[in-house]
């Protein structure tokens, strides 16, 4: 099942989570200089907060949510340690946001190695996507960054047919295609794949898929 908040929790009070690299991913920022991203911003599973903190820095109305209280409280110091004291962060459950009497507010979504966590679970997946359609205003993009099973790694791996079965009525899936994503090499992930050669510490790109989907 879904890792409840605590295990979040875990990775940033122990320095574990290989998602946090002290920066944000070049594929994310490549986004915005491509023009895909405008309007209010939703940084769904922000974590350390770094795009929600770069989005602020260009002048974006972002809002970063994270199930996890220790995420937030990362983020915001990271925040904070950039001298960026806009930058807006909450805890909040992206899959409950879905099931409250929200409007659609949000031009664009962007989802940096959330959906793939949910690769394995399709009834939480599909509360995931109805959230964000309920969250995102006709005509709004959802940009998805997520692990590919088309290489070596670790982490949640998915095939791009899982994106595109889940984003169907309701959406038109304007691009996917074959990405990079930036993590730490972590203990855990050593544990996990030993048979890669890493090295503790170090910095690798691993095989993703980028989405572009239109909410309809």
């Amino acid at each position: 099942m879904t890792s409840p908040a605590e295990f979040w929790n875990a990775a940033y009070d122990n320095d574990s989570a290989p998602w946090v690299i002290g920066e944000p991913q070049p594929a994310i920022v490549a986004l915005e200089r491509d023009g895909c991203i405008w309007g209010r911003v939703l940084d769904p599973g922000c974590g350390a907060g770094e795009h929600t903190i770069m989005l602020t820095k260009m002048g974006y109305d972002v809002l970063g949510i994270d199930l996890s209280p220790s995420a937030i409280e990362f983020a915001r110091a990271n925040a904070a340690a950039q001298e960026v004291p806009a930058a807006e962060f909450e805890v909040a459950d992206a899959i409950a946001l879905g099931t409250t009497e929200a409007a659609p507010i949000f031009d664009t979504i962007v989802d940096s190695a959330l959906f793939h966590i949910f690769g394995t679970e399709p009834e939480a997946r599909a509360a995931y996507v109805r959230s964000l359609h309920a969250l995102c205003k006709p005509g709004g993009l959802v940009n998805i960054l997520a692990l590919s099973d088309a290489g070596p790694g670790f982490g949640p791996q998915i095939s791009d047919s899982i994106i595109r079965e889940s984003f169907t009525e309701g959406w038109e899936l304007e691009d996917i295609q074959p990405s990079q994503y930036r993590g730490r090499v972590t203990r855990s992930a050593l544990e996990q794949r030993p048979d890669l050669g890493l090295q503790e510490g170090s910095i690798i790109d691993l095989v993703a898929w980028q989405a572009r989907i239109r909410r309809v």
